[in-house]
């Protein structure tokens, strides 16, 4: 079993000074309140024209995010490879839905896959597919009767797009990460990533899909998609998640009066997630598994799993993976006792990342148990260093 409370090891990077910034942030964090009204500070702001930047990023960017550019990050992917510990640049821009920020993501796409292809410390690249077509378009998939012959035009494009990404993937050797999206159009998503698989994954796993385990229908996904991989003869690339819309597919599910798409509580959550990992164990010859959760009994599952079934620890077929910023202790250990470990590392200029910091700092304050058990792990290093005479 691995140690996760092992600090020695999960911070041995930091300074005190940077070990300090982080317990600050993470106390702030354990007050909603005070999440809420710095959110609405900051979107006020920016309606304002006024850039949120001077104390944004020295503070809440700085501890989640890698930096504006590729080249920005250079400096946390090198620190974090020094620990064994790899890296995952993503290019966090959102909800920019221009025909000409959609080039410019694409383009900046392109050139993360190659960055990683240059960089042994990258062995994935990322990106989010709603970045390549209008929401609107993907929302009307869940009835294909609506799609309007522009409707089509724009899904071909699309089409084309991720084709694009996956050649270039392919062609250098980069694992492509794809990530999940909301239900009601994840089904055409699902279905495009597959034929993508089909294409691009027959001598190697190139192309990955997301799947959100707090789906109750994830489980019959998995199985039905490894039995068409095993009569297509492709391999099966999945990145697994608990999931990250709960609270909008339950409330969208209730508006609109379907059943909701959610697993009943977190129990169910737990269980399909860790049987996801023995289900894709069982078939480890077709299928590469990332492992992507904070959760600490599902990354000592997965450790276990490679040693009962006597595989290499670094297997390159099995990832483990967290956000970059946050658990640390799991990341670290798990990487000094010699398993594959990649930070997902968002990047890109403040005022387009500061969604996914909205994300971060509400899941580190509403998820149960997270921002108190970072800050107690942070305690407990300090602790650990002052007993040490290491101030």
């Amino acid at each position: 079993m691995i140690n996760f409370e092992d600090t020695s090891i999960a911070f041995d990077r930091l300074k005190n000074k940077e070990l300090w910034r982080a317990r600050l942030l993470f106390s702030v964090l354990a007050f909603p309140w005070m999440v809420k009204t710095g959110k609405s500070l900051i979107i006020g702001m920016q309606k304002m024209g006024i850039s949120p930047a001077w104390f944004v990023k020295p503070t809440v960017y700085k501890h989640f995010v890698g930096g504006e550019t590729l080249s920005a990050c250079n400096t946390v992917v090198e620190s974090l490879s020094r620990y064994g510990v790899k890296s995952i640049l993503d290019y966090s821009v959102e909800a920019i839905q221009t025909e000409k920020a959609i080039e410019a993501v694409l383009k900046e796409t392109l050139n993360a896959i190659r960055n990683a292809a240059t960089n042994p410390n990258i062995p994935f690249a990322v990106f989010k597919p709603t970045a390549f077509v209008p929401h609107s378009v993907l929302d009307k998939t869940e009835h294909p009767d609506s799609l309007t012959a522009e409707d089509i035009i724009q899904l071909n494009l699309f089409r084309e797009r991720i084709d694009i990404l996956c050649h270039e993937a392919s062609q250098l050797g980069i694992p492509l990460l794809i990530d999940a999206e909301d239900s009601w159009y994840q089904a055409f998503i699902d279905d495009l990533v597959e034929s993508m698989m089909n294409k691009y994954n027959r001598e190697k796993t190139i192309v990955f899909n997301t799947l959100q385990m707090y789906r109750h229908d994830r489980i019959s996904y998995l199985q039905g998609l490894i039995q068409r991989a095993e009569k297509a003869g492709f391999k099966v690339g999945l990145k697994f998640v608990r999931g990250a819309y709960m609270e909008k597919e339950r409330a969208r599910a209730q508006l609109l009066g379907y059943p909701s798409p959610i697993q009943p509580d977190k129990a169910a959550t737990d269980r399909d997630f860790n049987l996801a990992l023995r289900i894709s164990m069982e078939h480890i010859d077709r299928v590469s598994i990332f492992c992507g959760t904070h959760n600490e009994e599902s990354n000592q599952l997965l450790a276990q799993l490679i040693l009962d079934n006597r595989l290499k620890i670094n297997d390159e077929r099995i990832w483990f993976s967290q956000l970059y910023g946050m658990s640390d202790h799991i990341s670290f250990n798990l990487a000094k006792a010699g398993f594959n470990v990649a930070k997902y590392i968002p990047y890109g200029p403040v005022k387009h990342v500061m969604p996914y910091l909205f994300r971060r700092a509400e899941e580190n304050t509403s998820v149960a148990g997270q921002t108190s058990r970072e800050l107690r792990l942070i305690r407990k290093e300090f602790k650990r260093r002052k007993s040490v005479g290491l101030r």
